[in-house]
């Protein structure tokens, strides 16, 4: 069979045509994606700059550094450790039993102290409330058993640094030191000085889930983000300023085509300047402090 040459070079035209548009041809979308991301990394930056400003010197912050905000789990285990892999399990699993009586009456109210400055007042839990509030599992399997509850003190990391706080001193059957429950309530969270973004607006932008936990040095943060199933996982960055830091988080490699409706959470370490000390520990996205803790977990957030 003979082809005339005019219609080869049209047929070879179209195919080089097809597949410049399934595989990109040259550097130009390799460019062009450079540019989207530059772009969007600078609105990131942008949000997170408004979000900073609103916050410097308002009235917000003034009431933030006046509260009381705990940054560290509110059940703390006993100091001894686990004595096996089975109560660590209970533990985890929340399965606990109660094989004693809970005091009825207590303090309403108990002091925050941070050791210099005025302490602060604030209400107090029962002992039934915080028991209720770590113990969520009455499966069969491993157990730990609480046989009572006196009123104490513990030391938790706050916003404002470490404070001494009341809490309920949980005996452990089996166990010479108790399982520690912060009593005193949180202060409630100021009015922000600036709205919610829209998620995935402002260049992509994400809500940083919550806070995992501090480095010794206060050098850096490890959060949880969450992300999808068809993309290269979260990406978290910091805005730094003198009374602040404002995370802003993003995913990295969204991947276009059916992907399932997964969202995965995964921690992510976040490496600062300076120390982060007292400053404030925002988040782009919603503009409001970043949360410690899972809602739906023994240590709830302030939130």
């Amino acid at each position: 069979m003979h082809t005339h040459p005019k219609r080869l070079a049209s047929l070879l035209l179209v195919s080089l045509i097809s597949t410049c548009l399934l595989a990109g041809c040259g550097n130009d979308q390799r460019a062009n994606d450079g540019h989207a991301t530059h772009q969007s990394l600078r609105q990131q930056e942008e949000r997170a700059r408004q979000v900073a400003d609103a916050w410097r010197a308002s009235a917000a912050a003034a009431a933030w550094d006046q509260g009381y905000y705990p940054m560290a789990a509110l059940v703390q285990k006993p100091e001894s450790g686990w004595h096996s892999k089975a109560d660590e399990h209970a533990y985890e699993t929340k399965n606990f039993v109660l094989r004693g009586k809970l005091p009825s009456t207590a303090a309403i109210r108990g002091k925050v102290d941070w050791g210099s400055g005025k302490p602060l007042t604030r209400p107090l839990i029962g002992a039934n409330q915080a028991y209720q509030s770590f113990a969520l599992n009455r499966s069969d399997g491993p157990r730990l058993t609480v046989t009572g509850a006196r009123l104490g003190t513990t030391t938790i990391a706050t916003s404002r640094g470490k404070a001494t706080v009341p809490a309920w001193l949980f005996t452990l059957e089996s166990y010479d030191t108790p399982l520690k429950r912060v009593a005193v309530t949180p202060s409630k969270l100021p009015r922000p000085p600036i709205g919610q973004a829209r998620q995935g607006s402002a260049g992509g932008l994400r809500s940083v889930a919550r806070l995992a936990g501090t480095a010794a040095d206060d050098r850096s943060v490890t959060v949880r983000a969450t992300h999808g199933s068809c993309d290269d996982g979260p990406v978290v960055k910091a805005l730094e300023t003198d009374e602040s830091v404002v995370l802003y988080a993003s995913i990295a490699g969204s991947r276009s085509g059916p992907c399932a409706a997964d969202m995965i959470e995964q921690s992510v370490k976040v490496d600062l300047r300076k120390p982060l000390g007292g400053r404030l520990l925002l988040d782009a996205l919603t503009g409001r402090p970043v949360p410690y803790g899972d809602s739906n977990g023994p240590s709830p957030s302030w939130t």
